[in-house]
């Protein structure tokens, strides 16, 4: 697919700059939003309508937050090759509507770090649901554009003023993003193994 035009997004953020313009921007170019908690708070203050990911999936948030999106109902539908006949009859079949875009950034873990938590708080401060959603998005790059940082905001709303978002930025966002979970991964890799940061 050459050029994506974002008709549904999943936003989940940690650090909420610049998200309040970026979301309304996005809500006036008719894009239907879907947040988690904290974010959705957020936007709903920002006077945006959102759909509440578990109004999505069918099932709340668990394990005080630790599951939220690890659900078919939001992977199936960052995952889905939109170039796939198959897949898409497979999204129809299960009622799951597909998204165009993720913004998503991680849990802090460095300040974590720095606060110096006990294990049992570090390790609360370990991102589990962001890294799915921005691995699956960077995988389907064909089909989804992945925002991991609030410095692409720009770049991404200048996009979508084209009409649709070009193939070529989207495998440069998804390049991003891995680099950007491969950082966060050896970030807990070398605090699980007791090695200076």
């Amino acid at each position: 697919m050459e050029n994506l035009v974002i008709k549904r997004a999943l936003l989940s953020v940690t650090h909420k700059d610049g998200l309040a313009e970026f979301a309304a921007f996005l809500h006036k170019k008719g894009v239907e939003l879907v947040s988690t908690g904290g974010t959705m708070k957020f936007l709903q203050a920002q006077g945006l309508p959102v759909t509440a990911v578990s109004d999505v999936t069918g099932f709340p948030e668990i394990l005080n937050g630790r599951v939220k999106t690890l659900n078919p109902r939001i992977h199936g539908g960052i995952l889905a090759n939109k170039d796939n006949a198959g897949h898409m009859k497979t999204l129809e079949e299960f009622e799951i509507k597909p998204f165009d875009l993720v913004v998503v950034n991680l849990y802090d873990f460095k300040s974590a770090l720095e606060k110096g938590l006990d294990p049992a708080g570090m390790v609360e401060e370990i991102d589990i649901g962001g890294p799915c959603l921005l691995r699956a998005s960077s995988k389907n790059y064909n089909s989804v554009l992945v925002v991991s940082d609030p410095a692409f905001y720009d770049e991404a709303m200048q996009e979508m003023e084209k009409g649709g978002v070009s193939l070529d930025f989207r495998r440069r966002m998804a390049a991003a993003t891995f680099r950007t979970t491969s950082k966060y991964d050896d970030m807990i890799a070398s605090w699980l193994a007791g090695e200076e940061q």
